[in-house]
């Protein structure tokens, strides 16, 4: 049930020049139950630039604490990533639908740069349901590859660089992992990315879901601004029927 509620920001990490982790608490209250791959919609305090809600997926929950990872992008996703600890923030929550998790085989989820935020929850759960999973994350740089430690304690982890200063040297896409036999691909990334892997999995007939990153506004799916045209419902909004998609859905 989606609901608003006040957090305080216990820690703000920051990961190199570009990112940073939030850790977050309830003022009040409990925390929701949140299926990997859902996101929440920030309030920027004190911010004079921004006006709107800033949708950010999650990186981990549980019954006390949330964590959001964040690249800065513009004003407001700056300003998170320079809030003090003791700020309080104003979050929707929480929103849209998430990963598929009664996997069974072998899965292996994708993450380009910030992209990777949701997967490690989703693996987690997904050896517990008795999956076998193996994680992938690209990036441009050694320094853009995010929490490698967290997912390397999680479950194999391969990666990719695009300047080879770590791992594979090349495309995430290009990594021979993907040769290897599948059931289950999931991704989070740019979208040249995803739809890279969808026409991979297309190919060989793997079961494939994407967390679509289009512009949202509300979270609510009353703006209309992430719209995604699908096979078999025609214009819905991502924030309502996704972010998760299986790629049989979307007209890639």
């Amino acid at each position: 049930m989606k609901q608003i509620q006040d957090f305080q920001v216990t820690e703000c990490a920051q990961i190199g020049p570009n990112y940073a982790l939030l850790r977050l608490r309830p003022l009040h209250g409990t925390m929701p139950h949140i299926e990997p791959g859902q996101f929440v919609q920030v309030d920027v305090p004190n911010s004079k630039t921004t006006y709107l809600r800033r949708p950010i997926s999650v990186n981990y929950a549980d019954t006390r604490e949330l964590w959001l990872l964040v690249r800065r992008a513009g004003d407001g996703t700056n300003a998170l990533c320079n809030l003090a600890e003791g700020t309080r923030l104003n979050l929707l929550l929480p929103l849209g639908h998430g990963f598929t998790t009664n996997i069974q085989g072998r899965a292996l989820l994708v993450g380009g740069g910030v992209g990777i935020a949701p997967l490690r929850m989703l693996g987690r759960r997904l050896l517990a349901m008795g999956a076998e999973v193996h994680f992938l994350l690209g990036a441009r740089t050694s320094a853009d590859v995010l929490q490698l430690d967290l997912f390397r304690q999680t479950a194999e982890t391969h990666v990719a660089t695009e300047d080879g200063s770590l791992g594979h040297h090349g495309l995430v896409t290009q990594h021979p992992v993907l040769q290897e036999e599948w059931n289950h691909i999931a991704c989070c990334g740019p979208m040249p990315m995803m739809k890279a892997l969808a026409a991979i999995a297309r190919e060989r007939d793997i079961n494939c879901e994407v967390s679509l990153e289009n512009v949202m506004a509300c979270g609510l799916g009353a703006c209309l601004c992430c719209v995604e045209d699908t096979v078999d419902a025609g214009n819905v909004c991502v924030c309502q029927e996704g972010p998760v998609f299986n790629i049989k859905r979307l007209k890639w």
